[in-house]
């Protein structure tokens, strides 16, 4: 029997949270953002918290995604849609500016673009994710209001955040912003701004970026670990990726003298990738489906040694197809080729994965696990031409080891770390 999802607490026990702190924005008189180690950013209540209203969930995007653009419009590149969601356009480009590029996890398109809407059409500030000042290896949710800001808070954070956290500053306070954050944050906002009117008037563009999973602080913990970092507490940054492309991995810390690690991106993320939340293994958004614009890596060509960033840029609605087209025209972003194929020629494994998507939920609903709603995703059609058949078997028996490894048909209980509790990665 499946487990209903019908409040914030069914969410987070039963591993759908994304951690994108929806709810503590929009409930933040009953929610309020904490950090567990093993799985991520999730709500805790409040002392003498308020009863849940509804708002929260329906803006979660672990309980629900669900498209609604017009399918019908003659803009979208219709081959595409049903895979991919919905797109106007497709560019490789970069940063025009050299510091923006290098500093960028790729070639600098989602601070290029944010810095346009500073500089150029009068958005006050951008809210997205950095580096902790007082703990470098977390996250944080920031708002920067200069070209300088973005680019020190620029590159990928592969841990736990949440973004929608200060959508309550957002929506209470003065001033317009450009929304960055993964796919999942992306629609929540997306959800946000058709309740909350405010949202929506200050809330010019959002950016998503490419996402396969959202690792837990553990294994951040444990590579740092794996590195000889013994001591959390001695760590000075903490980047992923940038300063080159794909860039390294690299950790600076000081247990008496200053030492720096480094490991490449396909060791970093190899590693990283086994300590993603569960949500993450049952998304069908990779892409930034519901963002204005988003942005990734062009896979679809290799990478040659000393190679300057690229980005790969999609417009998603025609509010984002506009900013890019005038973010180019002023010299903030440089266009190397304009191509829809590059979109899925750069994920050639997504199709793959939405199809075994499919069975995945199917497995849930027999075993009793609880299962997130995806309205108008192309889930089915993409199972019986995308996988073989050891890969439909696949599909079948991985997902059901996984409902008893991860015990997913019972209640998690979630612990409230923080790096000064006596918990330590090696637990």
């Amino acid at each position: 029997m499946k487990l209903p999802i019908l409040t914030i607490k069914d969410v987070t026990e039963r591993q759908l949270c994304t951690g994108c702190g929806i709810c503590a924005s929009l409930e933040s008189e009953r929610f309020v953002m904490g950090e567990d180690v093993d799985v991520g950013r999730r709500p805790f209540l409040r002392e003498n918290a308020a009863e849940e209203n509804g708002d929260a969930l329906k803006c979660c995007p672990g309980a629900m995604l669900e498209h609604d653009f017009d399918e019908d419009s003659p803009e979208l590149v219709k081959n595409l849609r049903p895979g991919w969601g919905p797109v106007l356009n497709v560019w490789e480009a970069h940063a025009s500016d050299e510091l923006t590029r290098f500093s960028g996890s790729s070639g600098g398109a989602a601070t290029a673009l944010a810095t346009f809407c500073l500089e150029q059409m009068d958005v006050d500030y951008v809210v997205h994710v950095g580096s902790r000042k007082d703990t470098p290896y977390l996250n944080e949710t920031v708002m920067s209001r200069t070209r300088a800001e973005l680019i020190s808070r620029s590159g990928s954070r592969y841990a736990p955040a949440s973004p929608c956290d200060m959508l309550k500053e957002v929506e209470e306070g003065s001033g317009t912003c450009v929304f960055i954050g993964k796919p999942c944050d992306v629609a929540a906002v997306h959800k946000a701004k058709q309740i909350r009117p405010e949202l929506a008037r200050k809330i010019k563009c959002t950016i998503a970026f490419f996402c396969a999973g959202a690792p837990s602080t553990r294994g951040t913990l444990k590579l740092m670990e794996k590195v000889g970092v013994k001591d959390p507490s001695t760590v000075e940054s903490l980047k992923y990726r940038g300063q080159g492309w794909p860039g390294m991995w690299q950790v600076t810390h000081n247990d008496g003298t200053q030492q720096t690690k480094e490991l490449t991106y396909a060791e970093s993320w190899g590693y990283l990738q086994r300590y993603r939340q569960w949500r993450c293994y049952i998304c069908p958004d990779h892409t930034g489906e519901f963002a204005d614009i988003a942005v990734g890596d062009p896979w679809y060509r290799d990478i040659e040694p000393g190679e300057s960033g690229s980005s790969l840029i999609v417009a998603r609605t025609e509010n984002g197809r506009s900013i890019v087209n005038a973010a180019m025209k002023a010299d903030y972003i440089k266009m190397l080729k304009s191509d829809p194929t590059l979109l899925p020629r750069s994920q050639p494994n997504l199709l793959h994965t939405r199809g075994g998507l499919w069975m995945r939920l199917l497995v849930l609903r027999l075993l009793g696990a609880a299962v997130p709603k995806y309205p108008g995703f192309s889930l089915f059609r993409y199972w019986r031409s995308e996988l073989g058949f050891i890969d439909k078997i696949r599909s079948f028996t991985g997902t059901a080891k996984r409902v008893f490894r991860k015990k997913l048909r019972k209640p998690m209980r979630l612990r409230n770390w923080s790096p000064s509790s006596d918990q330590h990665a090696s637990d």
